[in-house]
């Protein structure tokens, strides 16, 4: 055990690949990758910089010595410099030139660009997952008749499939988010100290051609479309405000999913995973608690209130820029990813494995059925010559009385027994118990799932399934 503190998304939540995303070594690598880039572009255009410079950068671009970079920051109080310094200890020949006309948010903020751009990716491959395995579960029980709920009170009938459709939908509205995100991700560039772009007028001789040919292929080399038209130092943080606003998306679906299968565990009609040897509670031995889709819950409240942080980063940058901006982008942006990557892992776990009762959801629904079937009753009676006013007062009556005997007195629903024993109705039992057939109440709930399977989900997700078929490790 350590005496220091560890948060828990590295012990405890998050993946090895959301963590690494955020590591000091995808961050300071593609930092000398960045200055690497923009030595070979200015090389390109003609700068004094050779060949051999480049060719020290790029042999070096991973031997980060960060003993030498903390030592060096600690005297100069300035982390861009202390690496650059670093670098050029390893590439002695290019030390003149590493960072040549950039400001430090050349490499801070195009790397954090770049970090935004890998996390989403990750999200979305998870969050594919999430839709592939909920598609299968959605098509297996598309037609399984199940009690729907409107304020958490027994309503019409609705398909344990047709519900899993209700998740899916916001997490296909999810994945629209972050595609649309990562096709309009856009790098800073190179704008200089305050967006002027002045260091480098001086150095290209006022050439506004070659800088703006600089920033296309400092984006080329990193796969973006281009950079921001303007900036200050920093890119906008309404950026990072955007991305955390779709994280906080996926948190609020996730959270409504696994509040539903708390639900539904609570009825005991679907249960997520509970593993052999797993405990439910250290004090009621026979207890299968919903842990799983508990700690969505308490991850995805965190998100959508880690969510605020940019925004009020954002509203709060001074002109060109301030600093206050970076303290807290090193913790709120890093961790929202990082709780979203746990969540996503433990969706993917539970609906892997979501247990389905079948007998105590049709248990639950034959005890509602009867309340619900009244109207079909009804007409079947006016069919026989019945009068639909005088039927419907008397039926409201049974139902009052078989309502009042399931509530006061913890008796079974009889309201068929009491309508067909009225002879005003003018039915038997057995002609009533024919209108008490479930599949008869689920509407168009098959082929909706159909529908939304075939023409919404399949057509989204297919271009990402190669990388879907993923195995997560819920950790603890």
């Amino acid at each position: 055990m350590s005496a220091v503190y560890e948060s828990p998304f590295s012990a405890r939540y998050a993946s090895k690949e959301m963590l690494y995303v955020f590591s000091p070594d995808m961050k300071f690598s593609t930092w000398r990758r960045l200055w690497i880039s923009l030595a070979k572009a200015e090389k390109a255009l003609g700068l004094n910089i050779t060949q051999e410079q480049i060719d020290e950068m790029e042999a070096n671009k991973d031997n980060i010595d960060y003993e030498v970079a903390r030592a060096r920051e600690k005297e100069v109080r300035h982390d861009v410099m202390s690496h650059v310094y670093a670098f050029g200890k390893v590439a002695p020949k290019a030390a003149g030139i590493i960072h040549l006309g950039a400001t430090s948010a050349y490499v801070g903020d195009n790397t954090d660009i770049i970090q935004l751009r890998e996390g989403l990716k990750l999200v979305r491959k998870k969050l594919v997952a999430v839709l592939e395995k909920l598609s299968v579960f959605a098509e297996e029980h598309k037609a399984q008749p199940t009690l729907g709920f409107t304020h958490f009170q027994p309503a019409q009938l609705t398909t344990v499939g047709k519900r899993a459709t209700l998740w899916m939908n916001e997490l296909l509205m999810d994945l629209d988010e972050i595609n649309y995100r990562i096709e309009n991700l856009r790098m800073l560039g190179s704008k200089g100290t305050t967006g002027t772009q002045a260091s480098f007028m001086e150095l290209f001789d006022g050439d506004d051609e070659k800088i703006k040919k600089m920033e296309q292929m400092i984006a080329d080399d990193f796969g973006f479309a281009g950079v921001v038209p303007v900036s200050g130092q920093t890119y906008s943080r309404k950026i990072d405000a955007q991305v955390l606003a779709t994280l906080s998306g996926i948190a609020q679906s996730a959270g409504k999913f696994a509040t539903d299968l708390r639900l539904l565990q609570h009825l005991k009609e679907i249960e997520e995973p509970f593993e052999a040897h797993q405990i439910g509670s250290s004090a009621m031995p026979y207890k299968r608690n919903p842990m799983r889709s508990e700690r969505i819950c308490a991850l995805a409240r965190y998100v959508i209130c880690d969510s605020l942080n940019p925004a009020f980063t954002a509203y709060n940058q001074w002109f060109e820029r301030t600093l206050d901006d970076s303290a807290n982008k090193r913790i709120s942006i890093p961790e929202g990813f990082l709780a979203v990557d746990a969540i996503l892992n433990i969706m993917i776990n539970v609906v892997s494995g979501l247990v389905v009762y079948p007998k105590v959801i049709h248990q639950r629904v034959m005890n509602e059925l009867p309340f619900m079937a009244t109207e079909n009753i009804m007409m079947s009676a006016v069919k026989r010559g019945g009068n639909r006013q005088e039927l419907h007062e008397q039926i409201r009556m049974h139902s009052m009385a078989a309502g009042k005997r399931i509530k006061e007195e913890g008796l079974e629903n009889d309201l068929i027994d009491r309508i067909a024993a009225d002879p005003m109705f003018g039915l038997t039992r057995e002609e009533i118990m024919a209108e008490l057939d479930p599949a008869r109440y689920i509407g168009r709930c098959p082929a909706q799932v159909d529908d939304f399977l075939h023409n919404e989900v399949e057509p989204r997700i297919k271009p990402y399934l190669a990388d879907a078929d993923i195995t997560v490790e819920i950790n603890l």
